[in-house]
């Protein structure tokens, strides 16, 4: 199957996040129940590095395959939604932002949420989770300097591969930012895929390095969220949500244009 396929991304798993980010987190009971429904339809999850192999090689794909993913590295992650993975059997991707984590590399500005710590990143990935990169600052990749964008894809990777002993090979752009010339660096520093957001199914004819996902929100009931991972109603449920990112992203790249020519007078 070389079909669209559903990317779910996640952030925060918890009974009480912070406000700022409470709107795309989901409860733990919410999690459970979602894991279910994948369960009982019989979808395959794989993790992101498996679906970028498959279509790089022509491979084919389960019949029902969707991807499960977390991004910046919230420490519900390890306690609310491996349970529901392993009691599945389920694979799925973890992008980390290596400078929002507790530890020795810790820095930026973190949310106010509780963070992972490698420990736990460990043993997600000892459970089967793919642990991706997701920069190290979280910055907002389009507007940063050449400079600045060597530092952000390659401090995380070799944070990372020290940290987990794997190279990681998937990257996903920290709010869903990215340019062309933001995917040739993150293809320069040894990532062979990478996911943005879209609020749409994944699509081989995407890219390797502009693969769309579906947001999953705390408002998103059940029945929502099985009409997303079938596909329907996708476009006319995120319609609102890609006119302000559409227009957002001329904001950014007139501001990124501004820069530059400031730059250049200098």
């Amino acid at each position: 199957m070389n079909g669209p396929v559903p990317i779910l991304m996640y952030h925060a798993v918890g009974h009480r996040p912070s406000k700022a980010t409470y709107g795309l987190s989901v409860s733990p009971e919410a999690f459970a129940e979602q894991m279910g429904l994948l369960d009982a339809r019989g979808f395959t999850p794989l993790t992101t590095a498996q679906l970028g192999a498959a279509w790089r090689s022509g491979g084919t794909l389960p019949e029902r395959p969707v991807l499960i993913t977390f991004d910046d590295g919230y420490e519900g992650v390890h306690r609310h939604a491996l349970p529901a993975l392993v009691r599945h059997g389920f694979a799925a991707t973890l992008f980390v932002s290596t400078g929002w984590l507790r530890g020795p590399y810790a820095g930026g500005d973190p949310p106010s949420d509780t963070m992972l710590d490698w420990d736990q990143v460990r043993d997600l990935a000892a459970a089967g989770a793919e642990i991706g990169g997701h920069s190290h600052t979280h910055p907002q990749m389009d507007q940063l300097t050449d400079g600045e964008l060597w530092f952000e894809t390659r401090r995380c990777r070799e944070i990372v591969t020290e940290e987990v002993g794997v190279r990681p090979v998937s990257f996903a752009y920290p709010y869903g930012y990215s340019s062309r010339r933001v995917r040739r660096a993150v293809r320069e520093a040894g990532f062979a895929q990478s996911l943005a957001v879209g609020n749409a199914l994944a699509e081989r004819r995407q890219g390797p390095y502009a693969l769309e996902r579906v947001t999953v929100q705390r408002s998103t009931g059940i029945e929502e969220f099985g009409r997303l991972v079938e596909g329907r109603s996708v476009a006319r449920d995120f319609a609102g949500h890609r006119i302000l990112t559409k227009g957002y992203a001329m904001v950014r790249r007139a501001r990124a244009a501004g820069r530059k020519v400031s730059r250049i007078r200098v």
